[in-house]
């Protein structure tokens, strides 16, 4: 069994604890510096809890030392600091974030050494990403690539026809940071919130609008080969009006703690969740211009013997797939790793990467 150290025990922490320690693979320490929430996970002989803050350098450096790898499943905020005590324990990294800044940290760190960095392991970034990519290398030439996810409730039920489904401080920074997007073949920053859209799936209406952190290293990566991509979060009409207002006329992006405050006691959280990914990519392929899409519904389930919400599957199926991957030798084992170095084929096929498919989890809904 490999060790691994989880950091976070809150809802996405205790999933991936648990995906991973149902294998009979792995052995997971889960670290977080609130008692109450350790005693929240599962009861399983494979996990254990451990009492550490992550502002304690010297704790959390004694923690990892030995192990395989730590996923990092903290706020957003203090993930860099995760990424500097694995360089220190020698143990390989990888993390949830959204956050640019984070990411870029973490490939300073990943320079020269021995280990494996894998930020964005996620949904977005994480797997959208790796489906952009799968997408793009079926054309000669790219147009355009077009990312767009939403994590929504299935039952919204008020003006903002939304419910809290992950990390509050995550949400209100992919609203507030400025985004990555590449247009006219640059890379450049545009603000978030604004290029507002809309399209229908399966009968359903959609907004979208630009959020930070979506792409990950992917603008990067295809930088010099397209003429425009940009990622978007999808929500229900009438979503991106409310919160604009809340943020710009009542200069909420300026008071993040009065703002968390009024969505943890106003908006309810909902285990009731569907994951929405649509990502379109154009281009030219043996001279013909055309369109290739992925358009997917992930909605909660019992993964591993537990019932889960959609961002939950979701999530921590990403990270533990790259994990999986990471130990099987099918990814870079040193340095800095991307998520499009990660293939379609290779997630899908992977024990906790078949969650993404559609059959698959309706069949274990209805065992």
């Amino acid at each position: 069994m490999m060790d691994i150290v989880v950091i976070g025990a809150g809802k996405i922490g205790g999933a991936i604890a648990v995906m991973l320690a149902e294998t009979g693979d792995y052995n997971v320490i889960v670290t977080d510096r609130d008692q109450v929430q350790l005693a929240k996970l599962d009861n399983h002989p494979a996990i254990s809890g451990a009492v550490v803050d992550i502002a304690d350098k010297k704790a959390l450096v004694d923690v990892l030392r030995g192990k395989f790898a730590v996923l990092s499943a903290a706020p957003f905020n203090l993930t860099g600091k995760v990424a500097e005590a694995a360089l220190e324990a020698s143990v390989h990294y990888l993390d949830l974030t959204e956050d640019v800044a984070t990411t870029k940290k973490v490939e300073e760190l990943a320079k020269g050494s021995d280990l494996a960095f894998i930020p964005q392991c996620g949904l977005a970034p994480g797997f959208i990403s790796i489906v952009a990519n799968d997408l793009a290398k079926r054309f000669d030439t790219l147009d355009s690539v077009r990312m767009r996810v939403g994590a929504l409730p299935q039952y919204p039920s008020n003006a903002l026809n939304y419910n809290l489904t992950w990390s509050t401080d995550g949400l209100i920074n992919e609203y507030i940071e400025p985004c990555e997007a590449i247009v006219e073949g640059k890379l450049v920053t545009v603000p978030a919130m604004e290029e507002r859209e809309e399209f229908s799936l399966d009968g359903v209406t959609y907004e979208a609008f630009n959020t930070s952190g979506g792409l990950g290293t992917l603008a990067k990566t295809l930088e010099s080969r397209v003429r425009t991509m940009n990622y978007r979060t999808i929500r229900y009409p009438g979503h991106q009006a409310i919160i604009k207002a809340l943020l710009n006329d009542l200069n909420l992006k300026n008071r993040r703690d009065v703002l968390k405050d009024l969505f943890e006691h106003a908006l309810p959280a909902t285990m009731q969740d569907v994951v929405v990914i649509f990502v379109t990519v154009c281009g030219w392929k043996d001279g013909r211009y055309l369109q290739e899409t992925y358009a997917n519904k992930v909605y909660a389930g019992v993964v591993a013997g537990k019932r889960m919400s959609a961002i939950q599957v979701t999530t921590a199926a990403g990270i533990t797939t790259v994990l999986d991957l990471l130990a099987s030798g099918k990814l870079p084992q040193k340095g800095f790793v991307r998520q499009e170095e990660v293939t379609l084929a290779d997630f899908l096929n992977n024990r906790f990467g078949r969650v993404y498919d559609p059959e698959a989890l309706r069949l274990k809904q209805a065992v």
